[in-house]
């Protein structure tokens, strides 16, 4: 088995006769393994490109052509405030264009066993609600400032206070760390802010009051909303708004399988290999969503063009296209005048290696037929005695 196998070292890549290796069934007889591989072998050769193959014009009409026949919606959780999932056409472009401020940040947050069972669904209501971001106008009923002598007075709202398991102290801790410079006094239904600069005025008051609203009191930063939901046999925790790095930090979660879809997020935290994969699975879905199909390796083409120089970089006149060799290249793109000056000042020499620039000079492009150039030596003569 092994021998037969080693044969076709030479001609398949080293993974799947890994692959083969792995989930080959014992007691496989010689003959049927060798039309396995004979069989995959055959496969892997109508797979593999030709040379001179214009694959990037090929991925550019495949992802371009069912692109135009996408929607332009937002699907929006029924029953729970701002959950909006951003689908369609501009979901594509968000994710090609590279932007770091996304219209709809969300995060699928897995969990360990017994949460995700959802046995105790008692426990996954309070951790959904320890993960979502508690500010201080969600449980103040009142925010005033009482003019007189320019202190904050806050009507704090029991209740809710409760349900997050949240005591005066703990708001007078939150407050103090990420507001400076205010003595707090706690007066059990209320607390009152007062500066203890001598030179506070009505509109260092009001600005306080403006920024007191959004102290954090509890949960992770950034987490707007959550939604628990039953996928398969498991619950999953979806949330309005993204922060990886602080939710991987939970022991309930399981770090293995969470994901955001800021692509930018994951580059940060888990590195440009994962961030190059979290653009293929991206882009797969929103394609699949839409009832359309593409090559996955049309996909894996931008995604890979995207991430080459060891950072997320959309396809813009400032992503890749600016760090394209070639002047004619980004000239073609956008703003032709500027490249054309700014490599004429420096001197810069384009080599015409590529598909564009070619064209442009109306010369051979170099795909296909036209890659091989032929050199021909002239015979010498030989020179006479």
């Amino acid at each position: 088995m092994a021998d037969t196998i080693s044969e076709y070292e030479s001609k398949l890549p080293l993974h799947i006769i890994k692959e083969v290796r792995d989930n080959a069934p014992k007691g496989l007889s010689d003959a049927k393994l060798r039309k396995v591989m004979e069989t995959i072998y055959e496969e892997y050769k109508g797979a593999r490109v030709h040379p001179g193959e214009a694959v990037g014009l090929i991925a550019a009409e495949s992802i371009g052509e069912p692109g135009t026949q996408m929607t332009l919606n937002t699907f929006h959780f029924a029953g729970v405030a701002e959950m909006n999932v951003t689908l369609g056409l501009p979901r594509i472009i968000e994710i090609l264009d590279g932007r770091k401020d996304l219209e709809n940040p969300m995060m699928e947050i897995y969990l360990k066993k017994p949460y995700a069972t959802g046995k105790k669904i008692e426990e996954l209501r309070h951790l959904a609600l320890q993960i979502k971001e508690t500010r201080l106008k969600d449980i103040s009923t009142e925010l005033t400032i009482n003019i007189a002598d320019l202190t904050i007075e806050l009507k704090l709202n029991k209740e809710k206070m409760r349900e997050i398991d949240v005591t005066n102290s703990k708001v007078i801790d939150a407050i103090s760390k990420q507001l400076k410079g205010y003595t707090i006094r706690d007066n059990k239904d209320s607390l009152t802010l007062k500066s203890r600069s001598k030179e506070d005025t009505f509109n260092e008051a009001y600005k306080a009051k403006e920024k007191v609203k959004d102290v954090t009191i509890k949960g992770i930063k950034g987490i707007r909303q959550v939604l628990p939901v039953k996928r398969d046999e498991e619950f999953v925790i979806i949330t309005s708004g993204s922060n990886l790095a602080d939710v991987l930090q939970l022991e309930e979660v399981d770090a293995y399988r969470t994901t955001t879809n800021n692509i930018f997020e994951i580059e940060q935290v888990l590195g440009i290999e994962a961030a190059r994969q979290t653009i293929v699975n991206e882009i797969t879905k929103v394609i699949e969503d839409q009832g359309l199909n593409v090559d996955v390796r049309h996909i894996m083409l931008v995604a890979d063009t995207m991430c080459v120089s060891g950072t997320v970089k959309g396809i813009t006149r400032y992503g890749v296209v600016s760090e394209k060799s070639s002047v004619l290249a980004r000239a073609s793109f956008e703003t032709p005048i500027k490249h054309i000056i700014n490599a004429a000042l420096v001197g810069e020499v384009d080599n015409l290696d590529s598909v564009v620039e070619n064209v442009m000079v109306n010369q051979p492009v170099p795909i296909g037929t036209g890659l091989p150039s032929l050199a021909v030596k002239a015979p010498q003569k030989s020179k006479e005695k």
